[in-house]
């Protein structure tokens, strides 16, 4: 069974848009639900609670982030996880350079270039991952630019914070996002270096089972258990 993770797509089988043209018969996004039925657009896996049902084969909270035209309104929906044709991903982040201004590409290519050399993956979510997925608007004049970047410890987060912070006053887009450890775990890279540091007592950690409080005394080895902090 395919594990689950934050931002990650589902594509989803006939059965499903059934299902969820059923939940959204009376809402003022069911025409963007339509749209997305008709062009095979995937939805977006969502907080799952602090149940493990879904990890487990049974019911699937999922989200669709409209586009522009429905001023970006969010839809929460369920399916179960039979109903489920395949799994994927938002678009790697090398994807977007065409959808960046022309003076900002070299700098955006050498920055994927360098998170791929440092053995990082990182993918574009929100506005410019849905514009990439879609074709459909998203995009307004400050739109930043959202990274999820898979990392595989701490020290390997510490490395790849300190190279979006290098690039983070430079001239492109502001760079938003995550650093993803191997649990499914996920800190804000703007927050990760000033809790790293001291700066901070404690920073928000999220996985597909909520949000809790990390204390700088329990160490970044603690990320991804389940005893949560009051947050």
């Amino acid at each position: 069974m395919t594990p689950l993770h934050r931002h990650q797509l589902v594509r989803l089988q006939a059965s499903g848009w059934r299902a969820l043209r059923a939940q959204a018969a009376q809402t003022a996004l069911q025409p963007c639900l339509a749209l997305w039925e008709a062009r095979g657009l995937p939805l977006v896996v969502g907080c799952q609670g602090a149940s493990a049902q879904a990890r487990s084969g049974g019911e699937l909270r999922l989200g669709l982030a409209a586009p522009i035209a429905w001023q970006r309104q969010r839809l929460a929906l369920r399916v179960d996880r039979s109903q489920v044709g395949w799994f994927d991903e938002f678009p790697l982040a090398a994807r977007i350079e065409p959808m960046l201004p022309r003076p900002l590409r070299a700098s955006w290519q050498r920055l994927c270039d360098r998170l791929q050399y440092e053995g990082a993956v990182a993918r574009v979510y929100g506005s410019h991952g849905w514009q990439a997925l879609t074709g459909l608007p998203y995009l307004h004049p400050g739109s930043d630019i959202d990274l999820w970047i898979t990392v595989q410890d701490a020290d390997h987060a510490d490395a790849i914070a300190a190279l979006l912070e290098a690039q983070a006053y430079g001239p492109m887009p502001r760079l938003d996002g995550e650093l993803c450890f191997p649990d499914g775990s996920a800190v804000a890279w703007r927050e990760w270096r000033p809790w790293r540091s001291g700066a901070v007592r404690q920073v928000l950690v999220k996985d597909l089972g909520g949000a809790w409080l990390l204390d700088a005394g329990q160490g970044a080895a603690r990320l991804g258990r389940r005893e949560r902090a009051a947050a």
